[in-house]
């Protein structure tokens, strides 16, 4: 398969799909992301409150421009991959995590999204431990992420599922660069 622009994408990965049941009982769904969420992923960016805008992109803009939600919705499910949950029956957009790639094989830098009346309900939790899963199946051991020094939620997550290698903060954003937090084995009986 080609996208517009002839880069490859990669086959779907079908095996990221899952249900999510949050804390309060909330049934969602997790999937990779696909070309046609371009519309959703601009719909999303609308219902980000200024604030959760900001924090994400370091901007505030009134759209997410077509441009940036074609790039952001065509990956190629490899060095470039997107899981996003939707809300049934409507299945908007609710989130969104990803990583994309750097000039290092086995680095990409990681990024997410939760819209703001979904915040504080576990979603993030759920989304960093299926990218960073997913990441490591396609080969990659490291990941950076460049973060607002006051977003105390994406800091907490980095610090409970990576093992931080570099920290540097320069103009009131942190430049986390780590490596997924091993959890010790169970005991053998």
């Amino acid at each position: 398969m080609v996208e517009p622009g002839g880069r490859a994408l990669g086959t779907y990965p079908a095996e990221l799909e899952r249900d999510v049941v949050l804390q309060d009982g909330a049934r969602l769904r997790l999937r990779p992301i696909r070309p046609e969420d371009e519309p959703r992923l601009v719909a999303l960016y609308d219902r980000l409150s200024r604030y959760t805008a900001y924090q994400r992109f370091f901007t505030a803009m009134k759209r997410l421009p077509p441009d940036w939600a074609h790039f952001l919705a065509n990956v190629d499910y490899r060095r470039r991959l997107a899981l996003v949950v939707e809300h049934p029956p409507s299945d908007e957009l609710i989130a969104v995590a990803r990583y994309e790639a750097t000039d290092r094989e086995d680095t990409a830098e990681i990024a997410f999204v939760v819209v703001d009346a979904w915040q504080n309900r576990g979603l993030g939790t759920t989304l960093i431990a299926d990218l960073l899963a997913a990441a490591e199946a396609r080969g990659i051991r490291r990941f950076r992420a460049y973060v607002l020094a006051d977003n105390w939620r994406m800091i907490d997550l980095l610090v409970r599922f990576v093992d931080v290698i570099e920290r540097k903060l320069e103009a009131g954003v942190i430049d986390f660069l780590g490596a997924p937090r091993r959890l010790p084995s169970p005991p053998q009986g």
